[in-house]
């Protein structure tokens, strides 16, 4: 089994922005996800600044290079429900084999920087 590069990850995210869209201007806020192996970076665009929209950028980033095994964070709170959510999603899928067997999903270990420890950070910061 070949293993991707972002195997092991660290994350954040950062901003709001202004940017245009059309004739209006909306705010979005960035999501970085960083290699802890090889230091490469993959950034994602938010809407806003919420476990659903956390989600779906870890859905798509997961879609482009693979199913981490570990991710590291600080402690926003968007990120500490998204874990919640992926936690309670996996318990339903290992109670239906249909799901199970069709997505094969992995646990991924998710791990956070202790509160106001924002130096243990490292690379992904």
């Amino acid at each position: 089994m070949v293993k991707t590069p972002f195997i092991h990850t660290g994350g954040g995210c950062f901003g709001a922005f202004t940017t245009k869209q059309g004739r209006k201007q909306v705010k979005q806020w960035g999501c970085l996800v960083s290699s802890l192996n090889l230091r490469a970076i993959h950034p994602e665009i938010l809407d806003r600044l919420d476990a659903d929209y956390f989600l779906n950028s870890k859905s798509r980033f997961s879609a482009r290079r693979g199913v981490p095994e570990r991710v590291c964070s600080d402690n926003g709170t968007n990120m500490i429900r998204a874990d919640k959510e992926l936690w309670a999603a996996a318990l339903s899928w290992e109670k239906d084999d249909k799901v199970h067997n069709a997505l094969l999903r992995k646990g991924i270990e998710w791990e956070f920087n202790p509160p106001n420890a924002s130096h243990m950070g490292s690379a992904w910061e």
